[in-house]
């Protein structure tokens, strides 16, 4: 089938390409970027990668003799806007270098662009976008490839906090914790964002989950020669809505996922555009079996590529429309999808809650956020699968329904399968007081808006007139998830 035949060469052409990871270090004080930094470029090096060390650019400016304490606010704030604009030139030619490369490239920015933002007021950072000609979703969301924060030693390993031996370091306990939280909050809303906190039995499991989590992103099995890390986890959020005000710092999205059309029950496609105030970012997701293995490989597109495969969208699917929002929890970096009309009636009202974790159990529930009314554990569910939640048509005697992603699968089990999934989801829509699922096939979207990040609507026409022109370097993320 010409479909499958076009995905399979999408996904053999993305393997062949060269790559170039741009990767931001960040963290709050005596959080391991250094041992980080050293760490990683050993790692990729030792597997033929080139890697670049993109040096904290503050650290250079303030080396020359600089005292951020004894300017005035006007000088403060010329600095930072003079900070920023250096710190990206100096991260273009470290780019360049890379592009220009033969090899696959790791380039490790100590910071990013959106540090800065942590050392000033909102109004502040504002006026220095403006004074650089600057977009915070662009320099925040398309600029890097993942951003990994290393939580401070402030925050859960206080007696290996110091400040000896590093001259620009003199934050106590309480500063150290502050400046770790902004610097996170700085970059909430990136759509690869990592957070390795300070739970592991010790700094060595740090590095390791650090190391891990990049390997992973970029596609390399380490095996058992690290520990994998967190693995995902959903929970069905209970309505209302806290209001905005009860949240920390977020960042709201707006997501239009298209599922596409495969010629296999072992295979899923579809395609994601996430942005908010005009700007967009588009990633093509393939999720098959691979040795027995659920994998998926992500790859960001430029808006060319994606008007072409929307061309391949299944007609069995609605489009599935959610405003993503990102937020920190104790050091926890969520995302909280509210689902969006138009689409199925079985969407209307659903909001999930993803983090990813190693804590399991009553662990778990501790660090979910205190202030939602969370409900059961979805992570894996058929009900809550997104896949599923888009299919046009009744989920029963619906060989379309994905109970799990196999070639062949009995059609009665789908049958059980799908029914026990319906009840499921119908139990929850009956106690947020949303009528249960009557099983018409002619349920769908009666809309033609799509609500805003604010919960207004704006005019929806076609999926291509919603969509920007914006351009991107094809690479690609293979991840493990139980369902899309």
């Amino acid at each position: 089938m010409r479909v499958f035949t076009d995905l399979e060469h999408v996904m053999a052409e993305e393997q062949r390409k060269r790559k170039v990871w741009k990767l931001v270090l960040t963290g709050g004080p005596c959080g391991g970027k250094t041992t980080g930094q050293s760490r990683l470029s050993t790692f990729f090096e030792n597997l033929g990668w080139k890697v670049y060390r993109v040096p904290e650019t503050a650290n250079i400016l303030l080396s020359g003799g600089v005292d951020f304490a004894d300017l005035t606010k006007e000088a403060q704030q010329q600095f930072q806007a003079n900070l920023l604009k250096t710190m990206m030139q100096i991260e273009n030619s470290f780019f360049d270098l890379a592009k220009a490369s033969s090899r696959n490239c790791l380039v490790i920015c100590d910071r990013g662009a959106m540090d800065a933002s942590a050392f000033v007021s909102r109004s502040q950072w504002e006026d220095i976008l403006a004074y650089n000609v600057l977009d915070e979703v662009e320099i925040r969301d398309n600029r890097y490839s993942q951003v990994v924060h290393m939580v401070s030693a402030a925050k859960g390993a206080e007696a290996f906090y110091t400040i000896e031996h590093h001259s620009s370091r003199l934050e106590g306990i309480e500063e150290a914790k502050a400046l770790d939280t902004k610097a996170a909050e700085a970059w909430v809303g990136h759509p690869y964002m990592d957070l390795i906190d300070n739970d592991g039995s010790n700094f060595e499991s740090k590095i390791n989950s650090l190391i891990s989590k990049v390997a992973w992103s970029v596609g390399i099995e380490v095996g058992d020669r690290l520990t994998r890390g967190a693995k995902k986890v959903k929970f069905i959020l209970n309505g209302p809505l806290p209001n905005d005000n009860e949240f920390p710092s977020f960042r709201d999205f707006d997501v239009c996922h298209h599922y596409l059309q495969t010629a296999s029950r072992m295979l899923q496609s579809r395609l994601r555009k996430r942005g908010c105030n005009g700007k967009w970012s588009y990633t093509h997701t393939i999720r098959k079996i691979v040795s027995g293995q659920t994998i998926e490989v992500k790859t960001p597109l430029n808006h060319r590529d994606y008007s072409n495969l929307i061309a391949q969208e299944d007609p069995n699917h609605f489009l599935i429309f959610k405003t993503r929002r990102c937020f920190l929890w104790e050091n926890q970096y969520f995302q909280l999808d509210i689902y969006r009309q138009p689409g199925h009636d079985r969407c209307k009202g659903l909001m999930l809650l993803e983090t990813y974790t190693t804590k399991i159990g009553e662990d778990l529930k501790k660090r979910l956020p205190s202030f939602l009314n969370i409900g059961s554990d979805a992570t894996g569910d058929p009900a809550f699968s997104m896949f599923n939640l888009s299919l046009k048509d009744d989920w029963y005697n619906n060989s379309k329904f994905c109970h799990r992603l196999t070639e062949e699968e009995d059609l009665m089990g789908i049958e059980l399968a799908a029914r026990e999934a319906q009840d499921r989801l119908d139990a929850h829509r009956s106690r947020q007081g949303s009528p249960a699922s009557s099983g018409d096939d002619s349920s769908g979207p009666s809309e033609t808006s799509l609500d805003d990040a604010n919960g207004n609507p704006s005019i929806l026409k076609t999926p291509t007139d919603i969509i920007p022109l914006l351009s991107g370097n094809l690479t690609h993320k293979k991840s493990v998830s139980p369902q899309l």
